[in-house]
């Protein structure tokens, strides 16, 4: 523990404040991706980290499972990634026509289960010296009031009455997160994602071995996938909420038209994704939210998981110091300092990925033929997915790029996030 947290007046550091009462350094609310990053970086700096997940783990989630280059380099050290299948081609069609498949002699992305990529991240967490606790729900957090020992404290309220007490609190409770209404997350987006776990029999399965279909939906900025994970092939689609039924009647079709209806689905899902409005907080006080719960995903394709991690282990660096902090103005402007590191770097690729969304609504026929049939173009596909850019340095960093969606989306360029005012 560092001195200031050690120092007399703080009895934290053996984990005992207010008679009986344990105060952890850090508290983080949800162990997925984001919350168990945040746990690993609170942990790994040597803070007394608690982690709290309502779910008995390990626990099915709906999602891809895609793990792109950034993805694999916000992981800890020594992580090795439960891959059930390493993707080396892409085929494009644009609602089930003008099928074309592009190949790639490196890895594109892996694709995992989550159940089990979820757990890993959790262990190492542990490993790392955070404690978890699961099948606990947590109802609110409370920063002023009976409940609160002192103005350094905030108070996780658990259903069942139980108090846990944190110097420093992370949500990262998922798209309908309690603690991302407690800071006040705005909302600009939200889009339903629905999906099937088909097993298939081994001559199927083989067919789809280390390629991907992306096909671009018959609703504006509506795509499906299936990604291929040894004898189970994961299928869905994703549109904006709204459109229930379409979005419904799209799955049933693109599943038929691929030959799959005659296969019982293991699993059928569906889940609702939420991105962040521009203006939207990040922190209240002593608490941060990253991941689902902060609204941070990449607009255009819904990409989740490497926002997540890379939030997640920002909120928890961040949080180790907010747990730090010995008055109100210190803690804020700590919570200020994450908000503009996840704005620098998340928010300027959030900021390309809808306009992006807009271009794609517009045109996807355009998009289709720029990634079947212009090399430069699948060529920016690749070096994102693998990890070489993101889309923001991509756009940034090339003249051609930059062109190309200022014809796309005529709308001034937005300004980046990093020259906005950090919100908080």
């Amino acid at each position: 523990m560092s001195s200031e947290n050690s120092s007399a007046d703080d009895s934290s550091a053996d984990g005992v404040q207010d008679g009986a009462q344990r105060v952890w350094d850090v508290v983080v609310v949800g162990a997925g991706p984001a919350g168990a990053s945040a746990a690993y970086a609170a942990a790994v700096a040597g803070r007394r980290v608690l982690l709290l997940e309502k779910a008995e783990l390990p626990r099915y989630k709906t999602c891809g499972g895609g793990i792109i280059g950034p993805s694999r380099d916000a992981l800890p050290p020594g992580f090795e990634l439960p891959f059930r299948d390493r993707v080396h081609a892409v085929t494009f069609s644009n609602n089930g026509r003008f099928t074309r498949t592009r190949r790639s002699k490196q890895m594109l992305f892996g694709l995992i289960n989550r159940p089990e990529f979820d757990q890993q991240l959790v262990e190492h967490a542990q490993k790392a010296g955070a404690e978890l606790r699961t099948g606990v729900t947590v109802q609110r957090v409370e920063q002023h009031g009976s409940a609160v020992p002192d103005r350094r404290t905030v108070a996780v309220l658990l259903q069942g009455g139980e108090r846990v007490l944190a110097r420093a609190v992370v949500g990262a409770d998922g798209s309908a997160s309690r603690i991302g209404a407690h800071v006040g997350v705005k909302l600009d987006q939200v889009d339903l994602g629905l999906e099937a776990e088909i097993p298939v029999p081994e001559t199927v399965a083989e067919d789809w071995k280390g390629r991907v279909l992306i096909d671009w939906g018959p609703m504006p900025g509506s795509y499906g996938w299936v990604f291929p994970k040894g004898d189970t092939l994961t299928v869905g689609v994703i549109s904006a909420r709204g459109e229930g039924a379409a979005t419904k009647r799209y799955l049933e079709d693109f599943i038929g038209r691929l030959g799959l209806a005659g296969f019982e689905p293991s699993i059928s899902s569906g889940h609702l994704t939420r991105c962040r409005a521009d203006d939207s907080p990040l922190s209240r006080g002593r608490v941060l939210v990253c991941g689902d719960a902060a609204g941070l995903l990449e607009p255009w394709t819904r990409e989740g998981i490497s926002f997540a991690l890379r939030s997640g282990r920002l909120a928890g660096e961040w949080a180790v110091r907010i747990a730090e902090a010995h008055d109100a103005v210190d803690a804020r402007r700590q919570a200020l300092n994450y908000a503009f590191a996840v704005k620098a770097g998340l928010g300027v690729e959030m900021s390309v990925g809808k306009r992006m969304l807009t271009a794609f609504e517009r045109r996807p026929g355009l998009f289709h033929a720029a990634l079947t049939g212009f090399r430069p173009a699948w060529n920016a596909f690749k070096e994102i997915t693998q990890g070489a850019t993101t889309l923001g340095e991509l756009v940034r960093g090339r003249p051609m790029a930059q062109r190309a969606l200022a014809a796309l989306d005529p709308r001034p360029a937005e300004r980046g996030a990093a020259d906005g005012e950090a919100t908080s």
